[in-house]
């Protein structure tokens, strides 16, 4: 009779993974039917997921429970590839009510993926905001304070990205007092970069440069994510970069870069090429971009983004203003629309204008400045600002007269050495004297 019981027990046991493997059977053939369905037909697939999501649960299925939350995602994932904004948002408030029949993690995570694909779609950005304040207020009201943290810092990046930088501040201020009173050292260090950023932005770099520290500080003492560290490495080298340390800013885009390459990070990465190419641009080493380009990690990131660089650093070799005006033109998105290429740009203009302008005016001892406009391509008052500055700089010996609109170059003056040689007599003076009260000292 034991043995039998045994037995009774043993095909039990045998069986209960025959039995979950019956159930789990239609979850997945449903869903790779659906899957193989996106490829024919999107709106026939999303109409399926949007179906099985919008389904009731009955009880605590823990079955139904599942399929429900991947249905959920995968209907997520198919209006992110779709780029459908207002639809993501629609399912994001739609899912609220289901979170309550799964645990706060889980739940948690999943509000979070789906948020993630929401805020991936291009453009939207006022709706975005909307939806982030009103998932803020809900997951306040439900007493979910580890989401509406994450929520918080999703829209101080979203208040970044649309250059609202005092919006941005005046989010980070309250949520850095709440996140050291729970010393939750990982959410601050996202924070705190954040502040980085924002402060970059504005212009107030002492505090720009004292909030990247504090969020290294906190790195050191916990685990830090590969892609975070390579985040922590870029802002620090845009940092040296403003402070004209482009050596060592190359250093810090070189580590970020292969951070984010090694997180598969690909937008990020990139990011991260351009600005590498960018210090090598500003060290007067541009001839060295192709070869960074053709590198081992490099070359599988080509696209416009790095043709926009290869363009500027092919100006900047040849000192050529006129290709790089060519090369803003042709490549605007690529360049004016990040603000740290679009500022150390304007500098590299600057900069060749200067060259353009000094070797153009050279062989002359008058000349007009519309001459100058016309050879060079640019607007008179333009030209003449900047020879302006170049005569008060030093770095042009001459006058504008005004009167005539022309620009009168002098000969450098011969440099006068008799303030040097006196310097030196006295010098040697001041030896003869030490040397006579050595010997004086010695007599007496």
């Amino acid at each position: 009779p034991l043995q039998s019981k045994k037995m009774d027990r043993m095909d039990i046991d045998d069986d209960e993974p025959a039995v979950a493997a019956r159930k789990e059977a239609p979850f997945s053939e449903e869903f790779a039917h659906i899957e193989a369905l996106e490829v024919t037909d999107k709106d026939a697939a999303l109409k399926a997921w949007g179906g099985i999501a919008a389904a009731p649960v009955e009880g605590k299925d823990d079955f139904a429970l599942k399929r429900k939350e991947a249905a959920i995602l995968k209907q997520g994932k198919l209006l992110l590839k779709l780029h459908k904004t207002t639809e993501l948002g629609q399912l994001i408030l739609a899912t609220r009510p289901f979170l309550d029949s799964l645990s706060k993690a889980r739940g948690g995570q999943l509000f979070k993926n789906l948020l993630d694909f929401f805020l991936e779609t291009p453009n939207a950005v006022e709706e975005k905001v909307a939806i982030c304040n009103d998932c803020i207020e809900w997951a306040q009201a439900e007493k979910r304070t580890f989401l509406r943290q994450s929520l918080e810092i999703r829209l101080v990046q979203l208040h970044l990205q649309a250059h609202s930088f005092q919006s941005a501040l005046a989010r980070i201020n309250p949520m850095l007092r709440e996140l050291k009173r729970l010393d939750d050292k990982s959410l601050l260090v996202d924070v705190h970069l954040m502040e980085s950023k924002a402060y970059y932005a504005v212009s107030n770099y002492p505090k720009a440069r004292a909030a990247l520290v504090a969020a290294r500080s906190l790195a050191n003492g916990i685990y830090c994510p590969p892609k975070m560290q390579a985040a922590l490495d870029l802002q620090s080298g845009i940092l040296h970069a403003q402070e004209g340390d482009f050596k060592t800013a190359y250093s810090y885009f070189y580590e970020a870069f292969e951070g984010f390459d090694s997180a598969t990070a690909p937008s990020q990465a990139i990011q991260g090429l351009k600005y590498m190419l960018l210090t090598k641009i500003m060290l007067d080493q541009a001839s060295e971009v192709s070869s960074v380009i053709t590198g081992k990690l490099a070359l599988q990131y080509s696209g416009r983004d790095l043709d926009a660089m290869t363009a500027i650093a092919n100006a900047s070799i040849h000192r050529s203003l006129a290709e790089f005006h060519a090369a803003l033109a042709t490549y605007h998105v690529e360049l004016a629309a990040d603000l740290i290429i679009s500022a150390h740009l304007q500098e590299l203009r600057d900069s060749l204008l200067q060259q353009n302008l000094v070797r153009l005016v050279e062989p002359f001892a008058r000349v007009e400045i519309g001459h100058i406009a016309g050879v060079i391509g640019l607007e008179t008052d333009i030209v003449e600002r900047k020879l302006s500055q170049m005569i008060l700089d030093k770095k042009l010996n001459g006058i504008l007269d005004q009167g005539t609109g022309c620009l009168a170059i002098f000969d450098a003056p011969a440099a006068d050495k008799t303030y040097t040689a006196a310097l030196a007599t006295v010098q040697q003076m001041g030896h003869v004297v030490d040397a006579l009260y050595k010997r004086a000292q010695k007599i007496f």
